[in-house]
């Protein structure tokens, strides 16, 4: 299990959860669709590592660091990959 900050972009995650924390920041994170269990890819990273870009369910969500922290995820392997 890690966070965003593992993944480069272009590389695909998963949601398995959330990090102890805000709840008005868990509650924002599941309104925009950051549930358990879906997918994302990492389009891009601000030059200072905030904010961050990702493409997910169809769109496009730019998270904050402390937004983007909270979730925690696990790397989607690539079906090229073994």
């Amino acid at each position: 299990m890690g966070v965003i900050r593992d993944l480069r972009p272009g590389e695909r995650g998963r949601v398995v959860g959330f990090a102890s924390g805000d709840r008005e920041y868990r509650r924002r994170l599941l309104a925009m669709g950051l549930t358990p269990g879906v997918e994302f890819q990492l389009a891009r990273v601000a030059p200072l590592g905030d904010p961050v870009e990702i493409r997910v369910r169809g769109g496009a969500l730019s998270l904050r660091k402390g937004e983007a922290d909270m979730l925690k995820i696990e790397r989607c392997q690539d079906d090229n990959e073994h």
